[in-house]
């Protein structure tokens, strides 16, 4: 087997560096970004540390300094893991059965910030990740440091991780490489009578035999009505004839966790199914055509949904085209009505074309990289109408 696409060390160091210069303009004197294990990212963007069970932490400093915070569980694992070897385990990222370890003398936000260089009582702590940052976490800067001002830094991740290195984009394009075969599995595999969780199981197993680390993102197959759901999981309903069924799938590498996503016909696909299968796949395209370096992404998000009222479809109309993409399936930032960015090279973006009917629903989906001139899209071209002959 050939070397697997992955992030090197350097990369990691490198962002710390960044991230400390970002941290010294914004005159905050430490950062602190918290990860869990469903929203790992901002952690495993400095760390490669992936919590388990635990919630885990960096904190850098303008010196160029981090430091990994974990649980009192986590210490070995952490040190076997992390690039960053400035370890502390503190009771603020302990599990959430909340166990007291009375034995355990754990460390606190004191001694990592003094570890690196980071000095006073009267503190401006930036902290990233902050909607998954819990209320404990919170308690104990201010138990440390109860003359601190904690001021909300989703920003500094958000130029941080929003432009991608070319390390990021292999991972991604790998992730997009192991997913378009699991999805020609579960097509090849799919018959009446199966329910949608064993179809994810196949892709499950396809996607672990191919390379992945894991799932990119929680992966579904939906059937008929479920469909129409943006957000779901997949249940033991039997697929049937004439089912519309909606694939989902991804494949994590080095934690980058793009997806493809793709409507298939159990049988002809005709009526109200085929209009609006077709649709969204115009929309799918009408999008790619959009997405190029300097663009305002308010503007692809106004017009898009001038597309959807113009050909009939605004009250199918959910969000956006597209949301960025990388350490998780959805990140930020999203391109929205009110988006006062312009695209920029490097950024990814997962192309999310979804639209819900009453009865069923439909998303094509893909991911892209913005370059000068037009977005290069990172998995082989979708848009096929799978119909499957029952």
């Amino acid at each position: 087997m050939g070397q697997r696409v992955s992030i090197p060390e350097a990369e990691y160091q490198e962002r710390i560096r960044k991230a400390a210069k970002l941290v010294a303009e914004r005159n905050l004197d430490v950062l602190v970004v918290n990860s869990n294990e469903a929203d790992y990212a901002n952690v495993r963007y400095f760390s490669n540390f992936w919590p388990l069970f635990e919630t885990a932490g960096v904190a850098v400093s303008p010196l160029g300094k981090a430091a990994l915070m974990v649980g009192p569980e986590s210490g070995k694992y952490a040190a076997d893991r992390s690039m960053i070897q400035n370890i502390f385990q503190l009771m603020e990222y302990r599990e959430s059965a909340d166990p007291a370890y009375p034995e355990v003398k754990a460390s606190n936000y004191a001694d990592v910030f003094h570890s690196i260089g980071v000095k006073g009582k009267k503190l401006k702590i930036g902290v990233g990740g902050y909607l998954v940052s819990n209320p404990i976490q919170l308690a104990g800067l201010k138990e440390c440091f109860p003359d601190c001002e904690i001021v909300r830094a989703d920003d500094v991740m958000i130029a941080l991780r929003s432009i991608k290195s070319e390390n990021e984009i292999a991972c991604i394009r790998e992730g997009l490489r192991i997913t378009e075969i699991a999805t020609a599995e579960v097509i090849r595999c799919i018959r009446p009578g199966m329910t949608e969780l064993q179809l994810v199981g196949i892709a499950q197993k396809t996607i672990y035999e191919n390379g992945a680390e894991y799932e990119g993102l929680p992966m579904y197959v939906f059937s008929e009505k479920s469909t129409r759901h943006a957000i779901s999981r997949s249940t033991y309903r039997e697929i049937q004839k004439g089912d519309i069924v909606q694939l989902n799938l991804s494949a994590k590498v080095n934690g980058y966790s793009p997806s493809i996503g793709m409507p298939i016909s159990m049988g002809k696909l005709v009526g109200r199914k085929r209009d609006v299968v077709e649709f969204g796949l115009e929309a799918h395209r009408w999008t790619y055509d959009q997405l190029k370096a300097g663009v305002l992404a308010a503007d692809v998000a106004k017009n898009y949904i001038e597309l959807f009222k113009q050909r009939g479809y605004y009250d199918n109309y959910l969000y956006g085209p597209c949301h960025g993409t990388g350490l998780i399936e959805v990140e930020a930032p999203w391109m929205e009505s009110i988006s006062n960015y312009h695209l920029a090279e490097n950024m990814t973006f997962q192309v999310d074309t979804f639209v819900s009917a009453e009865e069923f629903g439909i998303r094509w989906e893909t991911g892209v990289v913005i370059r000068k001139d037009k977005a290069e899209i990172l998995s082989q071209p979708i848009g096929k109408i799978v119909e499957i002959s029952v």
